[in-house]
């Protein structure tokens, strides 16, 4: 098939080639003629593993290519995937404009019948408004399909060719059957492929975003209930998880959680609830316990040092949202290191992707970046662990103990048995996890 993806950004750029990597001809679309000539050289914008890899391989064998021509990419193609941002407004809501240009954009380029695919995430009755826009200057056939994606960073390869599922919304059967045929190479195991209205198909990533989101502020809220009772976390994790009803993922306490969906999936949900009449308590309570959470080790760190940390070197052990990332959007580093530097503490980073050029202004500019763990610990009083990364899980205690002024380790993701640290002579803070 010949397919235009229109936007470059995580969702687009993977989305394109995966889908030419499984044999089709896919143009990616960007207005940005920098960055289309930056992909064109073989640098890719994002750090996604295996994603530089394929992007070469398929440019190679002129499956996947990138233009800056919409309307030749749009005319030429089968199947058209809208992929640009949709950021949240001051309001929480879905800022649709970026979506609807793009529309517009489409409609007199079409040359015959063709899919047009909601790929961003966008709010409920979004595909009305889409084929509305098309429809104003379109003079051929079309049809609008909602396709949400479910993507983690760090594993959007994996989860694009293998999915868990495939929502797609639609309302014509000439379309299912485009799309079926489009998405069979990847449900070969069996992973169903759902097909759904539009209206369903897009509430169904705000809803499924919105539970993962809860999940993870359910458990943060225990882990606090734990550490007053004197209860272990990763006890009442392990016991909750094996009721089949519940299972394991997303109960693992932390610092909050971060990144481009969670946050703005679970405000623009609580939106379009607004405009409903429906108030979600559950989501805003969600919100308030995850922005809560983003304080908890800076609130320990001043139980321990004092409100005033002018003379204190902290170091700073990750600082994207979740591992194999270099996305800071909504990381929970963003708050902690702004909140101790702004208690006077010296901060020393390090992130095994998130460079200061990635990171910007968006860390105190006082903070000096590390090449690793150890770098980072030198002269400091305090490590904070703040991502996951594998590179920080089995740490030299000794070559840290050496390293370090202080011995304490504030552990935001619980990485570390407590008892093995302590046997080194480390003052240990973890998530829910008492002071035993």
């Amino acid at each position: 098939m010949k397919i235009a993806v229109i936007g470059t950004g995580y969702v687009g750029l993977v989305a394109g080639t995966c889908f030419s990597d499984s044999g089709n001809f896919v143009v990616c679309v960007d207005s940005d003629e920098g960055k289309i000539q930056r992909l064109r050289n073989g640098e890719i914008p994002i750090y996604e593993p295996g994603l530089d890899e394929m992007v070469r391989k398929n440019v190679a064998q002129k499956r996947l290519s990138f233009s800056t021509s919409l309307p030749d990419a749009v005319g030429a193609a089968d199947i058209v995937f809208i992929a640009v941002g949709t950021p949240p407004d001051e309001n929480g809501e879905a800022d649709l404009s970026h979506v609807l240009d793009v529309a517009d954009g489409i409609g007199p380029a079409l040359k015959h019948y063709t899919v047009i695919v909601d790929k961003s995430t966008v709010p409920v009755g979004t595909a009305d408004k889409v084929r509305e826009h098309i429809a104003a200057q379109a003079k051929f056939p079309f049809d609008v399909v909602s396709n949400p994606e479910f993507l983690k960073e760090g594993a959007a390869i994996t989860d694009f060719l293998k999915p868990d599922r495939v929502i797609i919304g639609c309302e014509s059967e000439q379309a299912r059957a485009i799309m079926g045929e489009l998405y069979a190479p990847f449900v070969r195991t069996e992973n169903p492929i759902l097909f759904m209205d539009t209206r369903s198909a897009e509430l169904t990533k705000y809803a499924s975003n919105a539970m993962l989101a809860t999940r993870i502020s359910f458990m943060n809220e225990i882990a606090r209930i734990c550490e007053k009772a004197g209860a272990d976390v990763d006890q009442v994790r392990k016991g909750m998880g094996a009721d089949r009803r519940i299972g394991y993922p997303f109960l693992f306490p932390g610092v909050g959680y971060g990144g481009s969906c969670f946050p703005k999936d679970v405000q623009a949900l609580m939106a379009t609830g607004r405009q409903l009449g429906v108030e979600s308590l559950m989501l805003k309570a969600v919100e308030e316990i995850n922005a809560r959470q983003k304080m908890l080790l800076v609130e320990k760190a001043e139980e321990r040092f004092g409100k005033d940390m002018s003379g204190r070197v902290f170091a700073i052990w990750g600082l994207s949202f979740k591992p194999n990332t270099d996305d800071l959007r909504e990381a929970p580093s963003l708050v902690i290191t702004r909140e101790l530097a702004k208690r006077g503490a010296a901060l020393r980073v390090t992130d095994p992707v998130v460079t200061r050029k990635i990171a910007g202004s968006r860390i105190p500019e006082s903070a000096v970046f590390c090449p690793g763990p150890y770098e980072a610990a030198e002269g400091a009083d305090a490590v904070f662990v703040i991502t996951e990364w594998n590179d920080f899980r089995h740490p030299d205690m000794h070559r840290l103990e050496a390293a370090m002024r202080g011995r304490v380790i504030f552990d935001g993701r619980n990485l570390f048995t407590p008892a093995r640290i302590r046997r080194y002579g480390f003052e240990y803070f973890g998530v829910g996890r008492g002071t035993k």
